[in-house]
């Protein structure tokens, strides 16, 4: 890490972190050239690796003394910064080389880019499908219904689409909060992450309000990174679960406020508490 002034401020999001944030410092220190610091935010309660890591890569510990949830842990880490650019991530990513130099050439390129994502690849080199436009009602719920029985379904491919397309560099309704780099002064204008999500929908209630501020989100497929999933959650899939629902309720009910749209968010409500409880026991079992 460069003892010189920042040009950006990497903040990393951990809950009792293993071995993964030993590979994410070191595989972030060939990712770019630029000057960078590495704030690691750890939401738990035992900081020995967190400290272990942070002393030898030269990085900065945040005890946050609570677990704030991933967007709380990230505005966390971001506050007081002053370089022109935040990285928001998880633990459980592998940087490719110079894939943060080329995500920051794309901010600089594209100076109403207010996010931008890389290239999310599964642990076999497959693309997650990272870059998605903003759900409609019935497209979320056609989506999130029949997703896993049926992929191929219209309502997915409709929310996909813009990640799907191929090409260079591409806005998107909104960017996997997995690895975000973000302009800090769009960040802040917008008021950061919400906090009131704990985990999940974070990133999507983001990329809506940076939108609506004149932002863009863009997607850039050149800025690959591995992304190995969940490590924070493997053994525990019941909470994973449960917040998941409750933060998609929260993102329905604030998207559609007005008194007259009382019968679809209760319609929504009842239809997460269904969809909850069948995963609930499908985990358990």
């Amino acid at each position: 890490m460069s003892t010189t002034t920042p040009a950006v401020r990497v903040v990393c999001v951990v809950y009792h972190p293993g071995e993964e944030l030993e590979r994410f410092a070191r595989t972030l220190a060939d990712a770019t050239t630029a000057p960078y610091e590495l704030v690691v935010v750890d939401n738990g309660d035992d900081h020995a690796v967190s400290r272990d890591v942070a002393a030898r890569h030269g990085a900065r510990v945040v005890e946050s003394g609570a677990n704030l949830g991933y967007g709380g842990g990230a505005n966390h880490g971001a506050a007081g910064a002053t370089s022109p650019w935040l990285v928001v991530a998880n633990s459980d990513l592998e940087w490719a080389p110079g894939s943060l130099d080329a995500l920051l050439v794309a901010g600089e390129q594209h100076p109403r880019a207010g996010a931008l994502g890389p290239a999310l690849l599964n642990p076999d080199g497959s693309v997650y499908p990272s870059a998605r436009a903003l759900p409609s009602l019935t497209q979320g719920a056609g989506h999130a219904l029949l997703v896993k029985v049926w992929p191929g379904n219209p309502w997915t491919k409709a929310y996909r689409a813009q990640h799907e397309r191929a090409g260079e560099a591409r806005t998107a309704g909104w960017l996997s909060g997995a690895c975000l780099l973000l302009r800090r002064t769009a960040f802040e204008a917008v008021g950061g992450f919400d906090d009131g999500y704990f985990m999940f929908f974070e990133d999507v209630d983001l990329g809506e309000r940076l939108g609506r501020a004149g932002w863009d989100n863009l997607y850039v497929p050149q800025a690959q990174v591995t992304h190995v999933g969940g490590t924070s959650w493997r053994e525990r899939p019941a909470r994973m679960i449960s917040a998941h629902h409750a933060s998609a309720a929260r993102y329905v009910s604030r998207r559609y406020p007005h008194a007259y749209q009382w019968p679809v968010r209760t319609a929504v409500s009842v239809g997460l508490r269904v969809r909850e409880r069948s995963e609930l026991r499908a985990a358990g079992r």
